[in-house]
């Protein structure tokens, strides 16, 4: 599971749709709907927050906007509904971690749209909130 603390914007399409079934599948096991995942590492940081589910269906909605300004039709149906408008930290140690993760990712599986991101500074998804630090203590390295 990979819950990208960086923007949707910059995965291709593959790793979009990927985000879209993990965030699902991270909503389903904060909501206690499945057996696995539950004491996976990238949902720390969602069970730290007050409404956990909440923000994961912030998340969510995020992902559908960039699907949606695609082209991409993704099912909004699924996501849980919720007035939540957390924010949740995210220290820079982890952005440049993630971001060099997703090079090497998109260098192997494409390397087109890897080239298209060449000299940009990462923004995080709206969730997230970035704050100086090293690398998440759940990051599996």
């Amino acid at each position: 599971m990979r819950l990208w603390s960086i923007h949707p914007r910059y995965l291709d399409a593959k790793g979009l749709v990927a985000l879209w079934r993990e965030a699902l599948l991270a909503q389903a096991v904060l909501a206690g709907k499945t057996r696995g995942y539950r004491s996976h590492p990238q949902l720390d940081r969602f069970r730290a927050q007050a409404n956990p589910s909440g923000c994961v269906a912030v998340y969510l909605r995020e992902v559908a906007d960039e699907a949606a300004r695609r082209g991409y039709a993704f099912d909004r149906a699924r996501i849980a509904r919720t007035r939540t408008r957390g924010r949740i930290d995210v220290t820079r140690g982890q952005m440049v971690y993630e971001w060099k993760h997703l090079m090497a990712k998109l260098g192997r599986r494409s390397p087109e749209w890897r080239a298209s991101l060449r000299g940009e500074e990462p923004e995080p998804h709206p969730l997230f909130v970035v704050v100086e630090g090293p690398i998440a203590p759940w990051e599996r390295r």
